[in-house]
């Protein structure tokens, strides 16, 4: 078995350590040889690379890892990357969840103004990124986390239309099979086939199957939702803002019971609700900066310092599941070893996999996963409401992107108001004239 070159782009993120141990779970079926930690801030990922180093030693010997903020050293003779970029880090994430706030709309990282000014920004530094992986190595698989994921595969899908092996991914339908799972009790989230359909943080389980006895456990999820409310697999090392945005689940049951949705449909579907959570001086933002960030980079020092990995709680019950780190070596661990697995994975929308949407749309929908990426399960056609959700959301995507590669501020204008949680056009430029002063430098010039 081929021992492979792996790169992390966005190396020196918090959320590496799953990843990290993820390689630990999958040294057999997914071996490794050589493993580079890439990112532009040279700061994090000395730190990420060393406390990785040490980890690796301990428990993973085989693999020599490398850390460096250098394209050519990062991506040459690479065999997959995994990207998780963020551009304009979390102080930039600050600004745009609290200048929407500022005019009474939803501030939210993927969802909203918030989301387009990300996503505005992920962009460039995305189709950059793919570029130099092209260039040094033109047929690693490419598996992006990058966020806001919607705006991301539609801006990836259009200047590489030929890449076949981009896969943009998002760890959320995983997180709630495995809330499902802590709720019922008695199942493993593996061994669940979850029947979706949507775009990305924008969709709904229709079906879930129990593979065990091929049982529909759809309404049992349901009424148990109902019955004990609804909170994430690992409710105890969540933020609060996590806990509130998972129990709307029951709300949104509660009023259409047709499907069980997505827990990011909140801000769409409950906006006065959702808007009425958010503190306009300390978002998710600040939670992640004074929590998670403060959390593994003191573990990280602390690693580091001692020279052993013994003991960090990184490692501490290496069979519990991290939804991040988890599934992102799966999917390549499906393609590795062609064993056409289940996973719901963002692709466009040929030969109607939706039938009743265009083809060029970016949906998110079960598939399985092998050596050829993904194959498509087919939806078929949707009701009108969906299909009124979807195309709306869609639209908004479309014109974000649009904006973007023909700078153009009347299509980001369009963007914004056509989002369900702004529609109206003059507060949308307000915000959109704010939204350019935050993101000088990152955000290409938009005529007017």
């Amino acid at each position: 078995m081929k021992a492979l070159n792996v790169t992390i782009a966005g190396g020196g993120s918090t959320y590496t350590p799953g990843i990290l141990v993820g390689f630990i779970k999958k040294k057999l079926s997914f071996p490794v040889k050589k493993l580079v930690l890439y990112d532009n801030n040279l700061e994090r990922v000395m730190k990420m690379g060393k406390f990785a180093q040490v980890l690796l030693r301990d428990y993973y010997p085989e693999v020599e890892v490398v850390y460096t903020n250098q394209p050519k050293e990062a991506f040459t003779g690479v065999d997959y990357v995994f990207c998780q970029i963020r551009t304009g880090g979390l102080k930039m994430r600050e600004g745009d969840e609290k200048i929407p706030i500022k005019h009474g709309v939803i501030g939210q990282e993927t969802c909203g103004p918030g989301g387009f000014s990300y996503g505005m920004r992920s962009i460039n530094d995305m189709i950059r990124l793919v570029k130099e992986i092209r260039k040094y190595s033109k047929d690693a698989w490419i598996l992006n986390y990058t966020n806001p994921a919607a705006i991301v595969a539609v801006a990836l899908q259009r200047a590489f239309p030929d890449d076949q092996k981009i896969l943009n991914i998002c760890d959320q339908p995983i997180s709630l099979l495995m809330a499902y799972a802590r709720l019922l009790g008695n199942i493993n989230y593996k061994d669940m086939k979850p029947h979706y359909f949507g775009l990305n943080h924008f969709g709904w389980f229709t079906k879930i199957i129990d593979k065990r006895n091929n049982e529909d456990i759809t309404q049992k999820i349901k009424d148990t939702i109902q019955l004990k409310g609804f909170k994430p697999a690992d409710a105890e090392k969540r933020d609060p803002s996590w806990l509130v945005t998972y129990s709307t689940v029951k709300d949104m049951l509660d009023l259409d019971d047709t499907y069980l949705p997505n827990t990011y449909l909140q801000y769409y579907l409950f906006r006065d609700r959702s808007f009425s959570h958010l503190d306009p001086n300390y978002t998710r933002a600040n939670e992640v900066m004074n929590g998670r960030e403060k959390r593994v980079y003191e573990e990280c020092n602390r690693v580091i310092k001692n020279n052993s990995a013994h003991d960090t709680p990184a490692l501490k019950d290496l069979d519990k599941q991290d939804a991040h780190g988890d599934m992102i070596i799966e999917i390549a661990e499906a393609i590795y070893q062609n064993n056409n697995r289940y996973y719901v994975v963002i692709v466009a929308n040929k030969d109607k996999i939706i039938e009743n949407l265009d083809e060029d749309v970016m949906v998110e929908v079960l598939c399985k996963l092998g050596k050829n990426g993904p194959k498509p399960y087919r939806v078929g056609k949707i009701g009108t409401y969906h299909k009124g959700l979807i195309e709306q959301q869609a639209a908004y995507e479309k014109l974000t992107v649009d904006a973007y590669f023909e700078k153009s501020y009347k299509k980001a204008l369009q963007a914004l108001t056509l989002n369900r949680t702004v529609t109206d056009m003059e507060l949308a430029k307000k915000i959109l004239d704010e939204l350019i002063i935050h993101n000088e430098g990152y955000w290409p010039i938009l005529r007017r």
